[in-house]
């Protein structure tokens, strides 16, 4: 976890990556504490658009809180509780960093937090595939799509799913039945007709009171669920959007002007937008935004929230993401599981 203050932020993310704990801490030669890393410091640098060369000193929390070692224990767990800390530096008296501690390795239970997944969709770009199956269950890596999406909740402690359902729903619930096999719970809303991905939510009879995740069934992504529900309620918003980077090249030179003068000409050049990745967090309060029963899709809740004035944040993705919609996309991932999901089960 430790990074020299002399790093650039592309550096950090790599050691943040590789460490389950997604924190480091920057110190400088001495190894006194300078400051602090967070996955959520990274992502807001990046929606900044600071640059993967930047110096990390332009990321970090220069004013970090941090305790003298030697205290009780809970000395530190009051002090991460009042001032809503993730991660504690325990420091000397020469304020270099001894240790680390984590706010969710002192905590005890399941996560409550609900899961609802999308999963009713006719999956026609992928047909003949999903003729006499639905998308989520197709197999990459010899396991289907949905339970690789399952897994990768599980690992950060969230169990209670609510899967919406619809094409050959008989193949999901027969596989899955209620959870328990999986170590999970399930329930299940049943559209009827086609609801949007913000209109099924209003099938729930019921409604969850915590925040909770909504994402579509058909994504492979290696996403710190835990890290996306902190962010979320450190935002303070009503609602967070998942957003991927997205690079498209105009394929001519693009031709500057003032009038009728020429300026300059940018030959081909390349553009880089944020776009949805189809994960989502929301508060129960979303609920007084969906109309019952209605076709409703999820952008148009969210710029009904922005419209309204509501606190919507967006949570920048980093790791692996894949929108499996094509068979080109499927393709993929099948080659892609094995480096990307299978050295994880082998290490659990």
């Amino acid at each position: 976890m430790i990074v020299q203050d002399d790093r650039n932020l592309l550096e950090t993310m790599k050691v943040i990556n590789e460490s389950s704990l997604q924190f480091a801490v920057v110190v400088d030669n001495n190894g006194c504490l300078l400051g602090t890393v967070t996955d959520g410091d990274i992502r807001r640098g990046l929606l900044k658009g600071y640059g993967l060369d930047v110096s990390i000193k332009m990321i970090m929390n220069s004013n970090p809180v941090s305790e003298l070692a030697g205290q009780h224990p809970n000395v530190y767990k009051h002090s991460m509780s009042v001032k809503r800390l993730r991660q504690l530096p325990i420091v000397n008296k020469q304020n270099k960093v001894v240790d680390v501690l984590f706010a969710d390795r002192m905590e005890h239970g399941t996560k409550h937090n609900k899961v609802v997944l999308m999963l009713g969709g006719l999956g026609t770009r992928l047909r003949p595939l999903t003729n006499e199956i639905p998308k989520p269950m197709l197999k990459v890596g010899n396991k289907p799509i949905l339970e690789t999406i399952v897994d990768g909740f599980k690992q950060f402690g969230f169990s209670q799913f609510i899967f919406s359902v619809n094409y050959k729903k008989e193949i999901i619930k027969d596989y899955f039945l209620n959870g328990e096999a999986h170590n999970i719970n399930i329930d299940y809303i049943e559209e009827e007709k086609r609801m949007g991905t913000a209109g099924a939510l209003s099938l729930l009879t019921d409604r969850p009171k915590e925040p909770f995740f909504v994402m579509n069934g058909d994504l492979l992504t290696q996403i710190n669920f835990q890290h996306l529900m902190q962010f979320h309620i450190e935002q303070d918003a009503i609602a967070t959007m998942c957003v991927r980077e997205y690079q498209y090249q105009i394929p001519y030179g693009v031709v500057e002007t003032d009038g009728t003068n020429l300026i300059n000409i940018n030959e081909k050049p390349v553009h880089c937008s944020f776009v949805n990745a189809g994960v989502y967090v929301l508060d129960a309060a979303v609920f007084d935004y969906i109309p019952h029963g209605e076709f409703y899709d999820m952008p148009t809740l969210f710029k009904e929230l922005v419209a309204n004035g509501e606190k919507v944040a967006v949570f920048p993705i980093h790791e692996y993401w894949l929108d499996i919609g094509q068979i080109t996309e499927f393709e993929q991932a099948d080659r892609e599981y094995q480096g990307i999901f299978r050295k994880e089960e082998l290490v659990k």
